[in-house]
């Protein structure tokens, strides 16, 4: 079986104007708009991360999930991220028993996602804070999620927020147990020589790819930015190394700042493809840049 490269954003219920960040207007035609349905359109993966912030999630019920599947395409990829409450409270203390309870908690409500076929990767953003000092407690929580029946039939990504991480020693880890890493293009992300380097592939099953905008401005966040054509060719030639080297490659544009995301990832979807955009794919491309270049 061939490997597959799926392209979309990070998150798509963006609904202030884009003057506010958002992508009313820029994307989705009205405030009536039924945005994961008209988002997964001309996409065929979301990264939903929605889940990480405790307020949201709380409110989450696994039907939501179950909706979501019957909503989206046939070969609608969406990758979750585990709430922040595992990663950056309970610190995956997996000593203690309300974090075990969380996580099983957080894959039941997904299943109907994993069951459908509909379930990308299962990302884990590591806190900031959480350095390299604490490497035995990833060590242990790996482990423990590989050794379960349960938990171990979910495709991870770990996403590390800390250089101390960018070591030959916990790609070794990520390798021993088949989980990825999460590759960024940001600038915090700048001169790693492992975490951002497309020849370290840990895990054959999935690779995972975060491109948040190159802002380094005080004054603007990191997602306000526009990836231009020559970026994006440079960016393409990485991302088809490793995808070479795995069965499902995931592309998120996380620069999604007024929805300059949209406008990315179709630039990038026609540049890997090597193809034409569809008709309808063309125009929301067009309305959508020229709606930006008037507008921001």
């Amino acid at each position: 079986m061939s490997s597959r490269l799926f392209i979309g954003c990070s998150g798509w219920n963006y609904v202030d104007t884009s003057q506010k960040g958002g992508w009313l207007n820029s994307f989705y035609p009205t405030n009536r708009t039924k945005t994961f349905a008209y988002y997964s359109q001309f996409f065929d993966t979301v990264e939903m991360i929605q889940t990480f912030y405790k307020k949201p999630y709380r409110k989450m019920e696994k039907d939501l999930f179950t909706w979501l599947t019957t909503i989206s395409p046939e070969n609608f990829k969406m990758s979750v991220k585990v709430p922040a409450i595992i990663t950056d409270k309970k610190r995956f203390n997996i000593y203690n028993k309300n974090m075990i309870n969380d996580l099983t908690l957080f894959l039941d409500k997904i299943s109907p996602l994993k069951n459908t076929n509909k379930l990308g990767a299962t990302i884990i953003q590591l806190p900031p804070s959480f350095t390299i000092k604490e490497f035995r407690k990833l060590e242990e929580f790996l482990y423990l999620i590989k050794s379960n029946f349960v938990t171990k039939s979910y495709n991870y990504a770990i996403e590390f927020n800390d250089k101390s991480w960018d070591t030959k020693g916990v790609l070794d880890l990520l390798q021993h147990y088949d989980v990825s890493h999460v590759i960024s293009d940001a600038p915090s992300q700048a001169n790693l020589k492992f975490l951002t380097n497309e020849d370290y592939v840990t895990c054959k099953s999935l690779a995972v790819f975060r491109l948040c905008g190159r802002n380094t401005s005080s004054y603007d966040p990191t997602c306000n930015y526009s990836y231009s054509e020559k970026e994006l060719v440079t960016l393409a030639e990485k991302i088809k190394k490793v995808k070479d080297m795995t069965d499902n490659t995931f592309v998120y544009f996380s620069n999604s700042y007024g929805g300059k995301a949209i406008v990315n990832a179709l630039q990038f979807k026609e540049m890997v493809n090597n193809a034409p955009l569809l008709e309808t794919e063309k125009n929301v491309l067009d309305r959508t840049r020229k709606y930006l270049s008037n507008s921001l």
